[in-house]
């Protein structure tokens, strides 16, 4: 095998290793929503799968983390759930986004790109602590209705 051959299979397994990463994270990001009650939710699971189609995920990912900013904040204060922040995981959600978009900014990437990936991570790590919060605090049960008999 020749040098370029190496080259080419060694990139499209580094290709495929990225893409299932990232096929487990909007998976990951599709169950926080769902744990959201619908009443809570600004966007279903299944819209952050949208994130997959090239350049479309540049300005994608700024919806995508303000819906999820929102709709956790929404179902913490639906659950009662104390919370430091009002848009939780918002700020740091926007701030992976922007790195995102400067990423296909040549020169700029060179910042950007490991900038993202810090933030990314500790986004969801963040994202999966707000997770286990709302495993931990049930949703409220509804008033039961009794109708009035005759």
């Amino acid at each position: 095998m020749d040098t370029v051959t190496v080259i080419r299979i060694v990139a499209g397994i580094l290709a495929l290793g990225v893409l299932a990463i990232g096929i487990v994270y909007l998976s990951f990001l599709a169950g926080v929503l769902g744990k959201c009650s619908p009443s809570s939710r600004t966007m279903q699971p299944g819209m952050v799968w949208l994130s997959l189609i090239p350049f479309f995920n540049l300005v994608w990912a700024f919806i995508v983390v303000t819906a999820i900013g929102d709709s956790l904040g929404n179902e913490f204060r639906l659950r009662n759930i104390p919370v430091d922040d009002p848009k939780p995981g918002k700020s740091i959600g926007i701030a992976v986004a922007v790195c995102g978009a400067c990423c296909i900014i040549p020169f700029v990437n060179i910042l950007a790109i490991p900038a993202k990936l810090i933030l990314w991570i500790v986004y969801w790590v963040k994202i999966a602590g707000y997770s286990r919060q709302l495993e931990s605090f049930p949703m409220p049960s509804a008033t039961p209705y009794f109708p009035q008999g005759n």
